[in-house]
């Protein structure tokens, strides 16, 4: 008599979870360190940003911090891509969605997506994989290139407005 094998649908369903699997970049114990130390960071963005009082003004809230005004603000008169964004942050936070994009639209963007990454790069640790992503240079250059495409966008919305 032959050997029994598995039933089909188990092969189907484990064949489909390495298939998954093969499509997410391994990591190694200083990758699992890297997320950690990131999402920390990113945890501790969030808490500094809760700290802070978001700026009524839209901007400036960063000054809190001991920073120097916008300098292209203070030389050129107009505000460069990123004023707003500590207060965007911090109006974020508060769940002021509407304060926090008045303030900067890429703001809350970025704001969203580190959100998003927490959570991320627990899954991530957990797996030794990054999760959903096969390719983390392509990932990382997808999402620089969104943010400051963002940023630029609202920049040159505010100053023809």
């Amino acid at each position: 008599m032959p050997p029994l094998s598995s039933p089909p649908e188990m092969s189907t369903i484990q064949n489909s979870q390495d298939h998954l699997d093969s499509r997410e970049y391994p990591i190694g114990k200083w990758g699992q360190l890297l997320l950690a130390v990131w999402s920390l960071l990113l945890i501790l963005g969030f808490a500094l940003a809760m700290y802070l009082t978001p700026n009524p003004n839209g901007s400036g809230t960063h000054q809190q911090l001991g920073l120097p005004p916008c300098t292209m603000k203070v030389v050129m008169g107009i505000p460069c891509p990123s004023c707003g964004m500590t207060t965007s942050f911090s109006n974020f936070v508060r769940g002021n969605m509407i304060a926090a994009l008045s303030a900067n639209p890429a703001g809350v963007l970025l704001a969203t997506l580190s959100l998003l990454c927490i959570p991320w790069c627990w899954v991530s640790i957990a797996r030794r994989r990054l999760w959903k992503i096969a390719q983390p240079d392509r990932a990382v250059l997808f999402l620089l290139v969104l943010i400051c495409s963002s940023s630029m966008l609202q920049w040159v919305f505010r100053l023809l407005v």
